[in-house]
């Protein structure tokens, strides 16, 4: 590993060359993450406690660790962080969920997914 690039985070699954994602979801989810930090909008040490608490939910609730998970427990983290810090609503984080998944199924295979502005 590079000496500028950062060690991999707890339990993230990585190779050689860094994170690695299984689908796109998954790298979204992290870059925006990173960038929330970035912004102020937590600190570090506050994002590692939201997602080891994920994880220790997840294995207290008898949840498998086959290495397929970790993105979910991440996303959860994330949300509950953003809820927690006044950032979104929970109703607002559904709506939009919806708001996406009607975009998807409406999009044809192949091509890009396209939100309302509104």
């Amino acid at each position: 590993m590079s000496q500028n690039r950062a060690a991999p985070l707890p339990f993230q699954p990585h190779d050689d060359d860094g994170p690695v994602f299984r689908e796109p979801w998954e790298a979204g989810a992290f870059a925006l993450t990173v960038k929330l930090h970035e912004n102020g909008a937590f600190t570090w040490p506050e994002w590692t406690e939201a997602l080891s608490t994920e994880i220790a939910a997840a294995n207290a609730a008898g949840e498998a660790d086959l290495g397929d998970t970790y993105y979910h427990h991440w996303l959860r983290a994330l949300e509950h962080l953003i809820v927690a810090k006044g950032l979104e609503t929970v109703p607002a984080i559904d709506a939009r969920m919806e708001t996406w998944r009607r975009a998807y199924l409406a999009t044809p295979h192949g091509r890009p997914v396209e939100l309302d502005a509104g």
